[in-house]
C-alpha cells in the first residue's frame, strides 16, 4: 500500500523527515507520494495565528532543543531560522509543479537545507529559484508555479488535508491511517508494508 507523506516547508519536523525518508523507501521498497501542504489554513480553522511553537513558548522552546538533538543524532547541521515560520507558499507550489522526480525531491531537501542549515529565508525567489537550480529541474517550473492550476491543486491537497484529519506535518497516511510527525515516519512504513 501507498504512503502520502503531507509537509509543509515552514515545519522544522518536516526538515528531519525530508532528508531521510528517500533512503529508507528505496531500502524497503515502499512507494511514496509527496504531498506539499500549507498549515497556515488548518492552523487558522483551529483558532491559532501563528505556529503552536510560537503561541506557547514553553513548547516552542523544547522543539528548539528536540531540534538540535535529532538533527545532531543524524548528522544534519540545524539552525533556527529567522523569522520563524517562514513563508513556504512560493516552495510548495514549485514543489506541486515539480513533482514527482528524483529532481522534485531534492528541490524538497534543498530547500529545507537552505532554511534550516544556512538560515536563508525561503520566501525570497531568489532563493527558491537557486534551490530549483541546484536540485536540475527546468528553470521554466518557478514560472508554471505561478500557473493558476497549480495554484488550485496546491489549495486543494490544502484541503484534501484537512478533511483528512491532518492537524501538522509531518503527517504520513496509509489508506485511513494517519501517522503525525517524524517520530511515526517508521510506523507508517511499517503499517503499508503490513498491508502490502
Amino acid at each position: 500500500m501507498k504512503v502520502e507523506f503531507w509537509f509543509e516547508f515552514a515545519s522544522t519536523y518536516s526538515y528531519l523527515s525530508v532528508m531521510r525518508l528517500s533512503g529508507i523507501t528505496a531500502q524497503r521498497g515502499i512507494d511514496v507520494v509527496w504531498r506539499p501542504f500549507l498549515l497556515g489554513p488548518i492552523f487558522a480553522a483551529q483558532g491559532l495565528t501563528s505556529s503552536p511553537f510560537n503561541v506557547y513558548p514553553v513548547k516552542g522552546r523544547y522543539m528548539w532543543r528536540d531540534m538540535a538533538r535529532r538533527a545532531e543524532e543524524r548528522g544534519l547541521n540545524f539552525r533556527k531560522p529567522d523569522p520563524f515560520p517562514q513563508n513556504g507558499l512560493l516552495a510548495a507550489r514549485v514543489a506541486t509543479a515539480a513533482l514527482p522526480g528524483a529532481s522534485a525531491i531534492r528541490f524538497c531537501q534543498t530547500v529545507y537545507q537552505a532554511e534550516f542549515e544556512h538560515g536563508r529565508n525561503i520566501s525570497d525567489p531568489d532563493t527558491i529559484a537557486e534551490c530549483a537550480a541546484e536540485a536540475g529541474l527546468d528553470p521554466k517550473v518557478i514560472e508554471r508555479a505561478g500557473s493558476d492550476e497549480v495554484k488550485t491543486v496546491l489549495r486543494n491537497t490544502t484541503a484534501d488535508a484537512q478533511a483528512r484529519g491532518i492537524f501538522g506535518a509531518p503527517s504520513f497516511t496509509v489508506g485511513d491511517e494517519l501517522f503525525w510527525g517524524d517520530d511515526r515516519l517508521e510506523d507508517a512504513l511499517d503499517w503499508a508494508l503490513r498491508d502490502a
